[in-house]
């Protein structure tokens, strides 16, 4: 039975983990309406926090969005690897039941190709490509992850700004309302864009550090079954040479061994025939002289001649 070191369900883990974390987040949401709603919506005299909330909520639903999709690409490698494990046991095409793009059929496709080739494979040029190439994967999430705590901080420099206008204002005209309203709306924004982005970050920087770790599990997994099963089938080493000979020798040492046996147990045979041999051979000696005597008492009770 083969086994591998790589979680079968990691990433189905980590979706359910983010379903459970979300309800979470609704819940708590639901539950301090009154206070998003004071700090968010209730007495904003620019539009400027609305859309800087709403840019930073849509960069993070959108690197969410990668990551599950990201999840669940990685889910069917899991269900591939795994597959692929079970047919190395059970079946001698080992890509049944198989997609034809998941990594490890590739892997064993590219392969068995470099092995017609009669071109030697280098697993580390193979893990290397694997590895660029699944890069490639998490790009946009690692840039959303590497951006979204900016834009808090952007928030905050613009609700700043706002604020230090309505400030000037207030020392333009130490009446004006206006001004004093301005400044305590721009207070109320960066504390809004800035609690929007911590937030997001926390719970986007969790999931993209699980999605890191998604990724390495699978690609461990298919590394992992190229050296220990894939390598030996396709590619002839001095060791493996060295060690399959000493094998063979082995063999041969114990062969030899059953073969000598064999040829004490023909000699014992053989003296064995040749004593029964000369049993017979005095045996026979024997019956010739009586068979003369007892020609010899018939000649005489009947009167016969000696050369009838």
């Amino acid at each position: 039975m083969t086994h591998l070191l790589f979680r079968r369900h990691f990433s189905r883990n980590i979706l359910l983990r983010m379903i459970l974390l979300a309800l979470a987040a609704a819940g708590l949401i639901y539950w301090q309406l009154d206070f998003i709603n004071g700090v968010y919506f209730r007495n904003q005299l620019t539009g400027v926090g609305l859309a800087i909330n709403a840019t930073i909520i849509g960069l993070f639903l959108l690197g969410i969005l990668k990551i599950i999709l990201s999840l669940f690409h990685y889910m069917r490698e899991e269900q591939a690897l795994t597959r692929f494990v079970h047919n190395l046991d059970h079946h001698s095409n080992l890509l049944k039941g198989l997609p034809k793009r998941s990594i490890i059929g590739q892997r064993f496709s590219t392969m068995e190709q470099i092995n017609r080739s009669n071109t030697p494979i280098n697993h580390g040029a193979l893990a290397s490509t694997l590895v660029a190439a699944e890069s490639t994967r998490t790009s946009f999430p690692k840039f959303i992850n590497n951006i979204l705590i900016l834009t808090g901080v952007f928030g905050t420099i613009v609700s700043l700004s706002i604020a230090l206008i309505g400030a000037s204002d207030v020392l333009e005209n130490a009446v004006d309302v206006g001004g004093m309203g301005m400044v305590i709306h721009g207070m109320s924004t960066a504390l809004s864009t800035t609690i929007t982005a911590i937030l997001c970050y926390m719970f986007f920087g969790y999931f993209y550090l699980k999605l890191n770790d998604v990724q390495t599990n699978v690609l461990s997994g298919v590394e992992q079954v190229t050296s220990s099963y894939l390598m030996p089938r396709f590619q002839i080493e001095s060791d493996n040479i060295l060690y399959e000979f000493s094998g063979l020798i082995r063999s041969m040492q114990t062969l030899v061994q059953h073969m000598e046996a064999a040829q004490k147990n023909f000699l014992g045979v053989e003296k064995r025939l040749l004593g029964t041999l000369d049993a017979y051979r005095e045996s026979a000696s024997s019956y010739r002289e009586e068979l003369s005597e007892i020609k010899g008492l018939l000649k005489k009770g009947f009167r016969l001649s000696e050369s009838d």
